[in-house]
């Protein structure tokens, strides 16, 4: 429990940390590897692939992490995943938090 405690305040710590050289990093490699399927602001352009624009940058993080380990499985996502760093995944978590979403009444 407390090794679980400490990986996740170091990874909020992390994410807390990102730079706007973080953002503009993390969307060059977003425009790259990810834009096909989840869209180039992180609106999904696939009906079964999710929203990234406006997530936690610890939930984008651990889940490339994980499906970089193999602990979440998915047949594109293992492929994408595996060749990140620690560093691309947290640049990729800074760009996908701070998209700002808004809703508007239609």
């Amino acid at each position: 429990m407390k090794k679980i405690l400490c990986t996740l305040l170091a990874s909020a710590a992390l994410c807390a940390s990102a730079s706007a050289n973080d953002v503009a990093l993390g969307r060059a490699k977003a425009d790259i590897a990810c834009a096909l399927c989840h869209g180039a602001n992180g609106q999904a352009s696939l009906p079964n692939a999710p929203n990234l624009a406006g997530q936690q940058a610890i939930y984008v993080s651990e889940q490339l992490k994980n499906y970089r380990s193999g602990k979440r499985q998915n047949e594109v996502m293992g492929v994408i995943a595996k060749p990140l760093t620690d560093t691309e995944i947290a640049q990729l978590a800074a760009w996908y938090s701070a998209i700002k979403v808004t809703v508007e009444a239609p």
